[in-house]
């Protein structure tokens, strides 16, 4: 299944969330999103700075991956940014992949 790292950071909305309901009940919450689209949670870190979440799912697809992001974002208590992790095996397959780019005033 693909690795995606989903970097959270709460609105002020968001923020009261959490110091009313706590750190466990968010990350069950955040789970339980993962799990309904047929996901996995490996990971689920609290931080702080400009990223208040640090998670690692293992989505079976972009689909699921975007539907997870679209929830949280639609809730208007968080922002998220989604990024997909690719294994070095990945990167040996892009690199025998042929690959036509042109750069910009060239």
């Amino acid at each position: 299944m693909p690795k995606y790292l989903v970097e959270v950071s709460y609105t002020s909305d968001g923020a009261k969330g959490v110091l009313k309901d706590g750190g466990s009940k968010r990350r069950a919450a955040a789970k339980a999103l993962v799990e309904s689209v047929g996901a996995k949670m490996e990971t689920f870190y609290y931080a702080f700075g400009d990223t208040d979440v640090i998670v690692i799912i293992d989505a079976p697809d972009a689909a699921a991956a975007a539907a997870m992001s679209l929830a949280i974002g639609a809730s208007g208590a968080v922002t998220a940014r989604t990024t997909p992790l690719l294994t070095a095996e990945d990167i040996d397959a892009a690199t025998k992949k042929s690959a036509s780019y042109t750069a910009p005033g060239r």
